[in-house]
């Protein structure tokens, strides 16, 4: 029987909205030791997500991380996986996107992130689930 997402996905569900600085938001997922923070607005009622590459390429990019938002750096185009795929179906994903994150959805909730590392962790037999969080 193939392993699935849900038997690799981090349950820690960082969520910060749009308003947040990325240095807020780097502090946050730093604090938590997610790679990932989910962006929801309440505005738009959409998801998107902050990955730390995106924090990166802003700082490569000169820009300044106390004025610089999440918003402004949030992946809108998401890709979103169901527990139900096999970790094949999330693997192919992220390789076709180019991403390493994967939001998990329950029907319109979302109830973890996947990441390349979660998918390694499984595979090797160090997989591990954590609480969720919001901020």
């Amino acid at each position: 029987m193939p392993t699935l997402v849900r038997d690799a996905m981090t349950t820690v569900v960082l969520t910060i909205g749009p308003a947040h600085t990325l240095r807020q938001a780097a502090a946050l997922m730093s604090a938590r030791r997610v790679g990932a923070a989910v962006v929801f607005d309440p505005d738009t009622s959409g998801l998107g997500i902050l990955t730390e590459r995106d924090i990166l390429n802003s700082l490569g990019a000169g820009q300044e991380p106390d004025q610089e938002t999440a918003q402004s750096h949030t992946t809108t185009d998401v890709v979103f996986a169901a527990e139900e795929w096999t970790l094949e179906q999330a693997s192919e994903a992220m390789t076709h996107g180019g991403f390493r994150h994967l939001i998990v959805m329950r029907g319109q909730e979302p109830v973890g992130i996947v990441s390349v590392r979660d998918i390694v962790r499984c595979w090797t037999g160090r997989a591990q689930t954590v609480g969720t969080v919001g901020v």
